[in-house]
């Protein structure tokens, strides 16, 4: 097995547990790790630190592509070995820690992280731990179902942990697209003009001086959940299936559409799942995951070709992937996320942007953070790198949610704003989908609350709104009002009037 996986000979001495791994990381380090939306994350050296960390008072802060997978982040917070993390994550226990105050958190955009790193904008790098399909004759790291930030971290970091994942098949080599780019202010542009082009190399380039072990795991990567369409789901599918049906009549795009985006959870899978229905055909994505609907459409053959950072998919679609590779191999690219996310590329591209809101509200301002205004969901992502830049930007999300509908995802003022109404074009909930395009703030508002706001709280926002234009401005507004629906759930566990609701 060391000799499928460690073709470069000065390694092999280097072979340590994990466990001797972890006492390599000090307190108070800066640490990148591979892993972006649980996929290509370190699953033995970051877990056996967190174990370090139950009987011993270390923390570090950890900088990784995205969110980690399997209790790696619960593990850390919740034996207080995390001082700060970036840029992005989806765990419970760490959430509440960021929002009690005893995680630092820093939400950026996910394009941004490698270029803070290089630019000096952030502390050192002390270490990096990548996980590896295998390393290379010359000692240079395969990856495997991610690359995020690894590239930069193995560039940038003192030292180099390689975690060798042997569940990973050695023929995953091909499908990565490893490009770093110059330093300003010479930069030259990223030359990618097509889904499918290429410009850099298929491993990642490391100093073989700087690795000081390699970890043997056999762990699989943790399993995106994912949730059948529900009637919400498949209403706002919907809705997208019918508005680029009559994008493609309107001569504004043909039945190829443009390069699609999508970001992760339910909504966003059940909306490209959508996308097996009707006249579409040779479909492309330019986007961030690969989740299970990009390889149903490729199945089903509708999608051509399918460019990401990552590969997160369920249990059984990851079984099926990595049994028939081979079938996927020449249809998918992995890359660096300043290069997934890079604005030059999105807009060159002309991608269509479909990313997931928290809340909107009557203007087109989007929330997709933060709960109540103050307290983090997850993070930013990559939906601001994709909808500031992209030819459509799309945000989705239910109009009314819990029991008796007691929350309106569409507001009179969003509590956090995200993203602006000057980068949404489109905005879908279940009961219809409003165009925003080439629409004044007074003219938005009318759309918005006409086709998207839930019956329940359509009068009231209505009301809002009528009553907001009477008072005059661009954008119409009653300041001492405007947060009333956040106010009034706070109170009584309900937005709508004149309600008691035990929270």
């Amino acid at each position: 097995m060391t000799s499928e996986r460690i073709l470069f000979k000065d390694y092999e001495d280097k072979i340590i547990s994990a466990n001797e791994a972890a006492f390599l990381i000090k307190d108070k380090m800066t640490v990148g790790s591979s892993g972006f939306t649980k996929a290509g994350d370190s699953k033995a050296v970051l877990p056996a630190f967190a174990k370090r960390a139950e009987n011993e008072n270390v923390a570090i802060t950890l900088i990784t592509g995205a969110s980690l997978g399997h209790t790696t982040d619960t593990d850390l917070a919740k034996n207080d070995a995390l001082i700060k993390r970036m840029p992005f994550q989806v765990d419970p226990t760490l959430r509440g820690k960021i929002n009690n105050g005893e995680v630092y958190f820093i939400d950026q955009h996910l394009s941004e992280t490698s270029e803070l790193l290089v630019n000096g904008h952030l502390s050192k790098l002390d270490l990096a731990i990548i996980e590896a399909a295998y390393v290379d004759e010359n000692g240079n790291i395969i990856p495997t179902t991610s690359i995020g930030n690894s590239a930069t971290f193995a560039q940038m970091a003192d030292k180099i942990i390689i975690e060798i994942n042997t569940e990973i098949p050695t023929t995953v080599k091909g499908i990565h697209d490893v490009h770093l780019p110059e330093a300003y202010p010479n930069r030259k542009p990223y030359e990618i003009t097509s889904v499918d082009g290429r410009i850099g190399n298929e491993y990642i380039t490391i100093d073989p001086e700087k690795v000081i072990g390699i970890v043997f795991t056999d762990i699989t990567d943790s399993p995106a959940q994912i949730a059948p369409p529900d009637e919400k789901t498949i209403a706002i599918a919907n809705h997208l299936v019918k508005f680029f049906e009559d994008e493609v009549k309107a001569g504004r795009m043909t039945e190829s559409l443009m390069p699609l985006q999508a970001g992760i959870g339910k909504v966003a899978n059940a909306v490209l799942t959508g996308f097996t229905k009707g006249d579409f055909k040779n479909l492309i994505m330019y986007s961030e995951v690969l989740q299970d609907s990009t390889f149903e459409l490729i199945d089903a053959g509708k999608m051509d070709f399918a460019s990401a950072s990552s590969i997160t998919v369920s249990k059984e679609c990851y079984s099926n992937l990595m049994q028939n590779f081979d079938q996927y191999k020449d249809k998918i690219v992995l890359r660096p996320q300043n290069i997934s996310n890079a604005a030059e590329v999105i807009r060159r591209l002309g991608v269509i942007a479909i990313n997931t809101a928290i809340e909107f509200d009557i203007y087109g301002n989007v929330n997709s953070t933060h709960i109540g205004g103050t307290k983090m969901m997850n993070g930013i992502g990559g939906s601001g790198d994709f909808a500031r830049n992209s030819y459509l930007s799309i945000f989705v999300t239910q109009s009314a949610s819990k029991e008796n509908n007691a929350i309106s995802h569409v507001l009179p003022m969003v509590s956090h704003i995200d993203h602006t109404e000057h980068d949404v074009d489109i905005l879908v909930t279940e009961q219809g989908l409003a165009d925003l395009r080439g629409l004044a703030p007074r003219e938005r508002a009318k759309v918005i609350i006409e086709k998207c706001v839930h019956p329940d709280y359509k009068e009231a926002i209505q009301d809002y709104f009528t009553r907001a234009c009477q008072r005059g401005g661009h954008t119409p507004h009653i300041l001492e009002e405007a947060f009333n629906f956040h106010i009034r759930f706070k109170e009584t566990g309900s937005m709508k009037e004149n309600s008691m609701v035990s929270v």
